[in-house]
């Protein structure tokens, strides 16, 4: 029988259960020292948490230290058997910076929990500590027996080290009885490779570990048998205009790393899909026992079966199919081979993904009509004039044809730079010949300059307008020859309006 899982998502009190502490700083045996790669800082999604993010969405911006940033909803849980008290430390809210990055801003010392995370800082003084999760799989090499992912990685900085001095992690275990022999270590790795260093203690929910220096850091575990983990079961729908039912299932600990990995393996599977929330699980994932996905009605599932195991440390995360052919409502249970007991179940109703699908339309044509409002700030300068020239150049429908006079060109290769020759060239389709022969006879550069103008203009016959040489130009030129040629434009439309 496996115990239950009473699934209340919120954070308990850390260290309930004080224990010896363990053997400090245990250097991994592995030969492979090798620097990180690079995932100091953060790692950073094609969105982002990304998203990013499909399910890291830019919280709304607000001043530093505010607590106005709304929790996420992938929290520890606990069950019965964890036997959780409320804790003393403050709860806080960080703020969320690009490449899902957390900020925080502790104003005294004390004992503070992040209200997204769950991970829990002590201070001595005030300070500033950045967080952002990481991946287990690019550290999956240095990861051995007897060894296992506890919880989640991640990359902590702080003003100073030495204010930080102690970092809980929330891990992923039921413990049950085994919270007083259980072996934790925080896998640390430093520039010189990974180091297992000794917890400094654990609870029923995290694991205490004594800041010796910052870089990406996470909980692991010594394997014992039974590994009971608090599971979660996240389900995408396929979105596509067949009417069929396509799901993609991740059963899995709840782990925010694991978590963040298949969110960042679906955006990039190239298909598009819903994510769909539905309760955790309701009793205890076992590590090495098999379970089976079951529907109602029948449904194609592939693999009819599974054996539940971490795939923290693996690149690719396995995902169970299910398949109908009508778009119908649908109950899904995951249930545990030996016992038979389910661990898990989900009514999946239409409104599930109809109403996303909704939100989704309405949220894009109100991100939509932001960006319109604000096109004209986020255009480049030379984009504006662009705009600018084309608004300038039509009355009525009628196109300006004034060909640019001598004094009009003088007046452009005055306020020419040093790459002349190149804009030549380049923009207005002169040869290399062509500039040798203007600057044969040893004139003043702006009569240089001058003369390459004159012979665009003349070699394009009708074509040789402010608006035409506007468009060769192409952005090429500094914003005030731009000007210039706007300012041709309005002359010759003033004098069409009053002739």
């Amino acid at each position: 029988m496996l115990p239950p899982c009473g699934c209340r998502k919120r954070w308990g009190n850390p260290l309930q259960v004080k224990l010896q502490p363990t053997a400090q700083h245990e250097t991994s045996s592995d030969d492979d020292t090798s620097n990180s790669d690079s995932e100091s800082g953060s790692e950073s999604d094609p969105d982002t948490e990304v998203d990013e993010d499909e399910s890291n969405k830019e919280l709304k911006e607000k001043t530093p230290g505010s607590n106005g940033v709304k929790a996420e909803v992938n929290t520890q849980q606990h069950c019965e058997h964890c036997r959780i008290q409320q804790g003393q430390q403050e709860q806080v809210t960080p703020r969320r910076l690009s490449r899902g990055q957390f900020w925080l801003n502790l104003d005294a010392e004390g004992v503070y929990q992040c209200a997204v995370t769950g991970l829990i800082f002590e201070v001595t003084k005030a300070a500033v500590i950045k967080y952002s999760l990481l991946s287990w799989s690019k550290f999956a090499s240095y990861i051995k027996e007897p060894w296992i992912v506890g919880g989640p990685l991640y990359d902590v900085t702080c003003t100073s080290t030495s204010v930080l001095t102690s970092i809980q992690f929330p891990h992923t275990f039921c413990l049950n009885d085994h919270l007083s022999d259980t072996t934790f270590k925080v896998f640390h790795f430093k520039n010189n490779g990974p180091e297992f260093e000794g917890s400094i203690d654990h609870s029923a929910t995290h694991v205490k570990w004594q800041v010796s220096s910052l870089s990406p850091v996470g909980p692991v575990i010594q394997k014992h048998d039974p590994v009971y983990y608090h599971g979660v079961v996240l389900l995408y729908k396929a979105v596509n205009d067949h009417p069929s039912l396509s799901f993609r299932v991740y059963v899995a600990s709840n782990n925010d790393s694991f978590i963040k990995d298949v969110s960042k393996a679906v955006k990039l599977s190239g298909k598009k899909f819903i994510k769909i929330e539905k309760p955790p699980c309701q009793k205890l994932l076992q590590g090495g026992k098999k379970y089976r996905l079951i529907s109602e009605p029948e449904a194609e599932i592939t693999p009819e079966e599974i054996e539940f195991v971490d795939d923290s440390l693996l690149k690719v995360k396995s995902y169970i199919e299910v398949y109908l052919e009508q778009p119908v409502e649908l109950m899904l249970s995951l249930v545990e081979l030996d016992s038979e007991e389910t661990v898990w179940k989900a009514k999946l109703r239409e409104c599930d993904w109809i109403q996303h699908s909704q939100n989704d339309n309405e949220q894009r044509r109100c991100t939509g009509s932001i960006r319109r409002r604000k096109s004209s700030n986020s255009l480049s300068e030379e984009e504006l004039c662009r705009k600018r020239m084309k608004s300038i150049d039509t009355i009525d429908g009628t196109t300006a044809k004034a060909i640019l006079t001598d004094r009009q060109l003088m007046i452009l290769g005055k306020k020419m730079g040093k790459d002349w020759k190149v804009i030549g060239i380049q923009c207005l389709n002169l040869s290399i010949e062509d500039i040798e022969q203007i600057e044969a006879k040893e004139e003043d550069i702006n009569m240089y300059k001058f003369k390459m103008l004159r012979k665009w203009r003349d070699s394009e016959k009708n074509k040789g307008t402010a608006q035409y040489l506007h468009g060769c130009l192409n952005g090429q030129v500094s914003h005030e020859v731009t000007e210039i040629l706007e300012g041709f434009l309005e002359e010759t439309q003033t004098h069409d309006e009053t002739a």
